[in-house]
This record gives C-alpha cells, structure tokens and sequence, in this order.
C-alpha cells in the first residue's frame, strides 16, 4: 500500500468499523443489576440515599421529608487501551491481520462495564455504602416508629462463591453505573507524529470515563453460605419482610438471582426444576430469575 493521507484515511475507517462491530456484538449483564446514571461533572453527589420516600395520610399540613445527608459520591475514573500497528505492516498491505486486535478492542470496551459493575458486587461484602456499613452487612441501622435505632442484617455468612438476590425493579436498580463519556474510538496516524518518526508505527485506541457505586442495601442481600433451598427461602424472606425507618414496609420483592459462574447449575435446579429429586414438586421453580455472570468468578 501507498502510504498517504488518502490511505491511511480509509485504513483508519475500517479500524474503526472493525472496533464497532466488537463493540456492538456484546450483549451486556451490568444493565440487570445497575441503573446507567449519565454524568455531566468529575464527581456526582449521591445525597438522597438512604430515603425512601412514602405515602401518608394527608391530614392538616403537608409533612415535608428532608433527605437524608449522607454525603455518598462517585468520583468518574479514566480508562484506556490502546495498541500500535508497525508502518512497514501497512506498507506491505498486512493491515487485515490487525482487523480482530480492533475488533477485540471494541468488544472489551463494551464488556468493560460488566467488569466493574460485578466486581464491585463481588466485593460489596467489604466496600462500604451510604450508610457507612458494608453494603452487605449485619448492622445496618434503622430507626424504628419508637425512635430507638436497631441493626438490619442483609447477608448469610459463609466461605463459598458468592450469589446475590436482588429486587431489580425499582427506578435505581441496587448498583449504579455512572458514565461520563462513552468509549470512542481514536487513531494517531498522521505521518508528521513524533511516534510515526521516531518509531514507525501508528497508534490506535480507545478511552472512557466513566465509575460505579452502590445504591440501596436494601434492594440486596448476599451470601456466601451454600446455595441451598432453605438458604434462599431464608433471604427470600429476608428482603420481603424488610422495614424502613418508622417501621414502614418497603414492599422488596426480589426478582433476581446473581450467581458465581460455578453456582450456575445449582441455581437452575432450583428455580426451574419442575420436581425435586425424589419426585417431590419444585414449589421454588419460578420464583426469581437467575443470571450466572463470568465477571464474579
């Protein structure tokens, strides 16, 4: 290939196709378990958590509640992957072998979000939340309609893989994913680029901004005790029998459950297994669907 500016115009637009057809052959797991929150600043402020508003009876004034000030942010964080293509591969017309490496690209960039948001589920059992607790955690306190503060649990302790149910419903899922900018496709081929000079090689990538946090703790509950039917009948009941402050009901009702990939059988006899070894019917099939996500393992 004749290397001018015409050329290396056309090499980089199929680059680029070729990144977006990674990028577009994802289909991605983070939006089930994560509200998309677009962001417009290097860090947004997550005060309101820790309220859930509710409904009263309207008698005299109107009873005005003041959100709770937590003071919970999440700071957007940069990201990058980049690769270089050698000048003398495009001089030679070798540029097709360099295709997948763009392709790959954009599949890793649609897949990154996957990656943070269950890595920070996966580690929610030691990350604190706006409460100032672990989101998974035994103490998490509540006020009851006395005014006297007690402690909530929404985890079973245990030491095998993790698996979380989670009621997905609501307008903030339980985790958020916080974008700033969309991962963009970028070349540095000019022939006048310091790197094509003094290297002879051109350089193409991608980058974002964009982090995650942790919503309601309430929306959650997580375990790493055996996948078990009492186990799940046990959080099952846990999340739908949960009160907020003033011992209000807050209507959880879990339709989730996230497991380790090495989990995944075990969570599909259970929830869609007709019977029950032994012959028994299987009066938990259906009840919540399942996801088993490669990013926990």
């Amino acid at each position: 290939m004749i290397i001018n500016r015409h050329s290396l115009s056309t090499l980089n637009t199929g680059f680029k196709g070729n990144f977006q057809i990674g990028f577009e052959g994802v289909v991605p797991m983070w939006n089930r378990v994560a509200t998309l929150v677009p962001s417009a600043t290097a860090t947004e402020e997550y005060a309101w958590l820790g309220a859930f508003p509710g409904m009263r009876e309207w008698i005299g004034e109107r009873q005005i509640k003041n959100l709770a000030q937590h003071g919970y942010s999440i700071k957007n964080r940069r990201f990058e992957s980049t690769v270089s293509v050698p000048k003398t591969a495009i001089e030679d017309d070798q540029f097709g072998v360099y295709a997948p490496m763009m392709q790959e690209m954009g599949r890793s960039a649609a897949e990154h979000p996957d990656t943070l948001v269950f890595g920070l589920l996966k580690n929610a059992f030691a990350s604190q939340c706006y409460d100032g607790q672990f989101f998974f955690d035994t103490d998490h306190p509540v006020v009851g309609a006395d005014g006297v503060e007690r402690s909530v649990s929404n985890v079973q302790a245990g030491s095998g893989a993790p698996w979380f149910l989670l009621d997905t419903r609501r307008a903030l899922k339980p985790l958020i994913f916080q974008e700033r900018k969309k991962p963009q496709f970028v070349a540095k081929d000019d022939p006048t680029d310091d790197r094509v000079f003094m290297k002879d090689e051109y350089v193409y990538g991608t980058d974002s901004r964009c982090n995650v946090g942790l919503g309601f703790w309430q929306m959650a509950f997580g375990s790493k005790a055996d996948l078990t039917e009492a186990n799940l009948r046990a959080a099952y009941t846990a999340m739908t029998t949960l009160k907020g402050d003033e011992d209000r009901p807050l209507g959880m009702l879990p339709n989730l459950l996230v497991v380790h990939p090495s989990l995944k059988f075990t969570a599909d006899e259970l929830l869609k297994a007709q019977m029950k070894n032994g012959g028994a019917s299987n009066i938990m099939q259906g009840l919540v669907d399942s996801l088993a996500s490669p990013w926990l393992a």
